[in-house]
């Protein structure tokens, strides 16, 4: 007869969702960053479910007991859905980025004038930055705004 479940050999898939949870748990506050690294590594060298179940044993996770047959490893995971809220984080991510590099570009410019003519010049990149950078704080504390009651 077969071996036990807790005595077979883990798959690469199994590693991965294993360090998925202790991703989760460490995200959650639930283990410090060392032992989240410790962790880790157990589980890339984890040979057996047996070995894997000790590494997530403490853990609050819906995971089969050793001896079960194990969950099909080939369900495909669910495509996360694009809500509102995470378009307008990337929206404003891009923004932010854009707003970053004109900034550098025109703080270099600056600079670069005011290295060539050696005089003091006006400090024009303040109209630039700072209308822009107003308005892109404002949207992020609207943003940020609609996180509140979520964490309560």
């Amino acid at each position: 007869m077969g071996a036990e479940r807790f005595e077979m050999r883990a798959s690469d898939a199994d590693r991965d969702r294993v360090a998925e949870i202790l991703r989760d748990a460490h995200g959650e506050g639930r283990l410090s960053q060392d032992e989240l690294l410790i962790r880790v590594d157990g589980t890339y060298t984890a040979k057996t479910y047996q070995d894997l179940d000790r590494l997530i044993a403490d853990l609050p996770v819906r995971r089969q007991p050793a001896g079960l047959i194990p969950r099909p490893l080939s369900a495909p995971r669910p495509v996360p859905k694009r809500t509102g809220r995470r378009v307008a984080r990337r929206l404003l991510n891009g923004a932010w980025w854009f707003y970053g590099i004109c900034v550098a570009i025109n703080l270099l410019v600056w600079l670069l004038v005011l290295i060539g003519s050696g005089d003091a010049q006006y400090f024009w990149p303040i109209w630039v930055a700072g209308p822009w950078g107003v308005l892109l704080g404002g949207l992020e504390m609207a943003y940020r705004a609609g996180d509140a009651p979520a964490q309560r």
